[in-house]
């Protein structure tokens, strides 16, 4: 049978999200609502793409479609908050901060990588575009729904814009050849020299006094800094080393950034001045060979001393550096490493929704959140489980028993073909 993103094709339409206007009921689960105890043999209640109820003796609807659980744990979708599923893209060799450049424009929504995404149980992303520059553009934050356009996975904050953040970097990424920063200090001073043009900038085009026509000329570069320097838009910052990491502290300080910090591979070693300035910090432990010289003093105890430190701590993928699939397995060798399981599931989850300014809607099981969640064959971080299902807004978006998700999931000939791709080959064939 021919997907409905062909058929939307063949027929001009646009994909359009169906109502799930018939309450759905899984029973019979584990439920992690990270919010809470787990609950054993619970009930997970959603209906029109929202959690209506979660526990142990909750209420179903008559009319409710009912589906056995029993065995299975539930609990919520992944939250990734650095990726660049899609074959995201951002600023050129043209100069080193771009602030202008939109992610937004160069996601390819019938990406492999998304649909891996999904297997490996990711429901929400913070895609971004690359760290080779000192700024490299707008970042877009997604829900992994299937879908036709990119609006079609962009989620919208409640004024209507579309939500996201800016990417900077620092250290060896972008250093190299002029226009490029050849030295840390150069690099810090670029940034600076383009935040002190931007605040000028910005308080000019917002000075009610200011006559429209002594106004400075609409500059889109600029316009997205106004965004950084307001706090409309989370600066997610990559950094490795704790003397480059201190550097975006004090950027960030004496510009009021709002800040992420992203890989923070050092930050073990200046936990206390993290911690003292509030900022978050969403790493990863890499367990494969590789990696720069700057990332040699990766330890695999960081999450749990941020942890203890009283940091908002959080995972992320950086997809393709860790593949989106095993995403579960930060938070397990965390763990093995001294992260409390609790926290090492809510770095998962309500932690990166957190970061991204989500978490009134994603995150957590509680009623009133999107039904975004997952549906696992064991324990989360056990290397015996799988993700089984995962659901976006009350609809599914992955099932490890069709045989195409599957292969998404385990790997193999055709795998990494591209949505359209499957969906062509299965329309020549005439399934």
């Amino acid at each position: 049978m021919l997907r409905r993103c062909v058929l939307a094709l063949l027929c001009g339409l646009p994909m359009l999200a169906t109502a799930q206007e018939r309450p759905i009921a899984f029973t019979g689960a584990t439920l992690l609502p990270i919010s809470g105890d787990p609950v054993e043999n619970g009930t997970l209640l959603v209906h029109r793409g929202r959690i209506v109820a979660v526990g142990a003796d909750v209420r179903i609807p008559a009319d409710a479609e009912r589906r056995d659980m029993s065995g299975r744990v539930i609990m919520p979708g992944l939250i990734d908050t650095h990726s660049h599923i899609g074959q995201a893209a951002g600023g050129d060799n043209s100069a080193p901060i771009q602030p202008d450049v939109r992610v937004l424009d160069a996601i390819n929504v019938r990406h492999a990588g998304i649909a891996k995404a999904r297997a490996g149980g990711i429901t929400t992303a913070n895609v971004m575009p690359g760290s080779g520059h000192l700024l490299s553009g707008q970042t877009l934050y997604l829900k992994l729904r299937r879908g036709n356009r990119i609006e079609d996975l962009a989620i919208r904050l409640e004024d209507g814009r579309l939500a996201g953040g800016i990417k900077m970097a620092n250290g060896t990424n972008p250093m190299r050849a002029a226009p490029f920063p050849g030295t840390r200090a150069k690099s810090a001073a670029l940034m600076r020299a383009q935040l002190v043009a931007a605040q000028e900038y910005c308080a000019k085009m917002a000075d009610p006094k200011l006559p429209a026509d002594r106004k400075p000329a609409r500059d889109l570069g600029k316009e997205a800094l106004c965004g950084a320097l307001d706090g409309s838009r989370v600066v997610h910052h990559h950094t490795h080393r704790h003397d480059d990491i201190l550097t975006v502290l004090r950027i960030a300080s004496e510009f009021n950034l709002r800040v992420v910090l992203q890989h923070a591979i050092e930050s073990w070693l200046v936990v206390d001045e993290i911690a003292a300035s509030g900022v978050p910090v969403s790493t990863l432990l890499l367990d494969s060979p590789g990696g720069k010289l700057e990332t040699m003093n990766t330890n695999n105890a960081t999450p749990a001393i941020l942890h203890q430190t009283g940091i908002l701590t959080g995972f992320h993928t950086d997809d393709p550096i860790t593949d989106s699939r095993l995403f579960l397995r930060q938070a397990a060798m965390a763990v093995r490493n001294g992260m409390p399981r609790d926290a090492a599931l809510r770095a998962l989850t309500i932690n990166g929704a957190r970061m991204l300014e989500l978490d009134s809607r994603i995150g957590t099981l509680e009623p009133g959140k999107d039904a975004d969640f997952i549906v696992l064959s064991g324990d989360p971080l056990s290397v015996y489980s799988h993700v089984l299902e995962s659901w976006i807004e009350g609809e599914r978006v992955f099932n490890r028993a069709d045989p195409d998700d599957a292969l998404r999931a385990t790997g193999g000939w055709g795998a990494g073909r591209d949505e359209i791709e499957t969906d062509v080959l299965q329309m020549e064939s005439g399934t």
